[in-house]
């Protein structure tokens, strides 16, 4: 699953260039993909795991509202600019949330079906 994430946001990221797939499905699928990443290398449950994705993704923004891209002086590296983003929204703290949502519904759905077995 994370393979597939990864992949999917490789694509969002070089080819698609529109006002939602790529600003709110992306930092959605984002967190997912970490999250789906954490939990293959390492056992923790899956609220610490999805508390400690969220709380990343919050400091990754936070990151871009004090600008580090340009205080890194990475402003004209477009990986850095595309991994570590450029410019804060609310709408992505949003997306955040609503990504380890899912994750945590997903988990839940997946824990019960495995105790109707």
């Amino acid at each position: 699953m994370t393979a597939i994430l990864f992949l999917i946001e490789v694509v969002i990221a070089l080819f698609v260039k529109d006002k939602f797939i790529r600003p709110y499905l992306g930092d959605l699928l984002v967190v997912i993909l970490i999250y789906c990443f954490v939990k293959s290398f390492v056992k923790i449950s899956v609220f610490k795991t999805a508390l400690g994705v969220l709380l990343f993704a919050f400091t990754i923004e936070i990151l871009q509202y004090c600008s580090l891209v340009e205080k890194l002086k990475l402003q004209h590296n477009t990986v850095a600019k595309t991994v570590i983003g450029t410019s804060f929204s609310w709408e992505d703290i949003l997306a955040y949330i609503a990504g380890i949502l899912i994750v945590l519904i997903a988990e839940k759905q997946c824990k019960q079906a495995k105790r109707l077995q």
